[in-house]
């Protein structure tokens, strides 16, 4: 199958929703995935915030490759682009963020205490496609169970406002999809990681198709992992034959059980099992 219909996810118009959000905030906080920093990226954001400051949070950074990192750290601040890598449950992260929040806002808090306000407070946004971490990371900003978590998709429902230390309020948003992925390896790419559900793809072409991603970045993660050799030009299919037989993913007639290796592959991939793997690259000027 070369086309995979994916689902848009559950959309409420997103300039609206940012726009009617912005006037309430000093700073958009905007959550990207490491493994796949362009294609977690709502391509409307930047155009709508306009001048607004703006912090991205690199998320799940432990997940990505060091060195692939350093490559995104390097484009970003390139870029102008105030970033940090970050771990969603790590409550040191979490302190970070807050000061780098007060840091980047310094000159409007110092003004405020100017006009003779006493303990400023700051209000940001946090922004993000769904599964990218939003829910996880405000619960390690606020120090308290604030916000629902889980690993699918769309479990933040509304906006609600979440005091954190430092002064700082942040006004959590439901996560962000745009309604066409006219880039087919963006939209792998969200299904890969899961911002996609996995109950509106087929599981076993998404994860044919990521074999053959990790095939062409490094194929030694598949053969530490499942203990196979992986032969010069040999197929995707055949890699995923060769880990159902390595992993016993057999059916009682002795046929290959796909939905069980494909649901295998993408779970260890998303957990880490796999090792660090960034998925793109910022592409070359």
């Amino acid at each position: 199958m070369d086309h995979i219909n994916w689902y848009p996810g559950h959309m409420k118009k997103t300039k609206d929703l940012l726009r009617d959000s912005l006037k309430l905030i000093d700073i958009v906080v905007e959550l990207l995935d490491s493994r796949i920093p362009r294609s977690s990226k709502n391509p409307d954001i930047d155009t709508i915030i306009n001048n607004k400051p703006k912090l991205v949070l690199m998320n799940k950074s432990d997940l990505g490759n060091e060195e692939g990192n350093r490559i995104w750290k390097k484009h970003l601040e390139n870029e102008n682009t105030k970033v940090m890598f970050v771990n969603a449950h790590s409550p040191k992260d979490g302190a970070r963020i807050t000061k780098e929040i007060q840091s980047i806002l310094k000159d409007k808090i110092e003004e405020r205490k100017a006009k003779g306000i006493k303990n400023v407070t700051v209000r940001a946004m946090i922004v993000g496609i769904p599964n990218v971490g939003k829910s996880t990371l405000i619960n390690s900003l606020s120090g308290r169970k604030g916000a629902k978590t889980g690993n699918r998709p769309g479990v933040t429902k509304g906006k609600q406002w979440i005091k954190l230390k430092g002064n700082i309020e942040l006004l959590d948003t439901p996560g962000i999809l745009w309604p066409k992925f006219e880039d087919q390896e963006v939209a792998m790419n969200l299904g890969f990681t899961g911002a996609i559900k996995d109950e509106v793809l087929d599981i076993e072409t998404l994860a044919l198709r990521l074999i053959e991603r990790l095939i062409s970045i490094d194929s030694a993660v598949l053969e530490d992992r499942y203990g196979i050799e992986i032969s010069e030009g040999q197929s995707p299919l055949g890699v995923m034959d060769t880990i159902a037989l390595a992993r016993g993913a057999v059916a009682r007639n002795k046929e290959i059980d796909y939905t069980r290796v494909a649901n295998m592959v993408l779970d260890e991939f998303r957990k880490g099992v796999l090792g660090r793997i960034t998925l793109e690259l910022p592409e070359r000027e």
